[in-house]
């Protein structure tokens, strides 16, 4: 057998002995093993495939080394969320990670199916199988999309079945009905039980700015005016989501009381100093602080307390929607021609 010579993982050619009609053989080295009869290590191939001339083997290895993925027509689901999120993760927010790898796992059931071999009535089993209320099952959608533009730039797929999934149809299922905003006397309840909680304290930040709950957990300190009365929301799920969030004048000290408690980067952090995750803050802070003051809320109910409260003072709707980021409720206009400084964002928060 001859082999030529090429640079280290770039691949093998070699000429397979006795007639044969297509003799050029193409290979990579997949890993290394370890010979347990010898102890000697040795490599691990995978073949490309199998040519009737060195040209046109030396044309394959060099096409596969630019594109290998048009040689993986047996990669799977989960190769390629694998291969997607070592390159997207690094680019966004822990909440948003957290979120991803949430929607990955529902998707349990076609981990292992050759990703060219998903269609629609396989994602769509996903969805209507999860048992999971709406807004899980956006974040899966994004998911789906996200994973089928990554495999379409890749040559791993042609077309995006995920644009074809149904979502709507849970839209009133799951917890989205259990979700309802803070009552007065239960925002007075927090009041009154400030001083005693500093995590209490969070609560009321959150309903006194509109901003999403991993939006405040990713929040840095870098990101905190305290002087201009705004803090910068540099991470998002939606476009809208950019933006500068006004401080409202009575939760300012709990900012400031956050900002000098630890060294963290981040505003808020645990007790001992580390950013906080999601999971790891509602399990260990929210639920339990919710279960003790004798109420049941969501995280996200201090958002449609931020905009109830807003709305009951007769702010200017597209203000609203500035503050809490929402891009879906605005008009044309109202996303491209209207503009509000800071300041009207400070004076629409102080009127709550």
């Amino acid at each position: 057998m001859r082999a030529l010579k090429n640079p280290n993982n770039y691949g093998n050619i070699s000429k397979l002995p006795g007639k044969r009609r297509r003799p050029w053989r193409v290979r990579k080295t997949t890993g290394w093993t370890i010979d347990p009869k010898t102890g000697n290590s040795k490599q691990l191939w995978k073949n490309i495939g199998y040519y009737k001339t060195q040209a046109e083997a030396i044309k394959t290895l060099a096409d596969y080394n630019a594109n290998p993925f048009s040689f993986h027509n047996d990669i799977t689901f989960a190769e390629v969320y694998e291969k997607y999120s070592k390159e997207k993760f690094e680019n966004i927010s822990s909440s948003n990670v957290n979120g991803y790898k949430a929607a990955y796992a529902v998707c349990a059931s076609i981990h292992n199916l050759k990703f060219a071999d998903i269609r629609k009535a396989h994602l769509q089993g996903v969805v209507d199988s999860s048992g999971k209320n709406y807004p899980t099952l956006r974040k899966l959608k994004v998911l789906f999309k996200q994973l089928y533009s990554y495999a379409r730039e890749n040559d791993i797929c042609q077309k995006d079945y995920s644009e074809f999934v149904d979502i709507v149809k849970h839209k009133e299922k799951g917890d989205r009905m259990k979700r309802k905003p803070f009552m007065e006397s239960e925002i007075k309840t927090l009041w009154d039980s400030v001083e005693r909680n500093d995590y209490i304290q969070i609560f009321l930040m959150l309903i006194y700015s509109g901003v999403r709950i991993g939006e405040m957990l990713d929040l840095e300190k870098c990101n905190v005016h305290f002087d201009e009365r705004y803090f910068d929301i540099v991470d998002s799920k939606t476009e809208a989501g950019i933006r500068k969030v006004p401080i409202a004048a009575k939760t300012l000290p709990f900012f400031s009381h956050w900002m000098e408690r630890h060294d963290c980067k981040t505003l808020l952090c645990s007790p001992d100093g580390e950013p906080f995750k999601y999971r790891n803050y509602v399990d260990a802070y929210w639920k339990p602080l919710i279960q003790e003051l004798g109420m049941e809320h969501l995280p996200h109910d201090t958002r449609h307390t931020t905009i109830s409260l807003l709305a009951k003072a007769n702010v200017n709707q597209t203000i609203i929607k500035r503050i809490v980021g929402h891009s879906g409720a605005m008009t044309l206009t109202e996303r491209v021609y209207t503009h509000f400084d800071v300041q009207q964002l400070i004076e629409a928060i102080d009127m709550i």
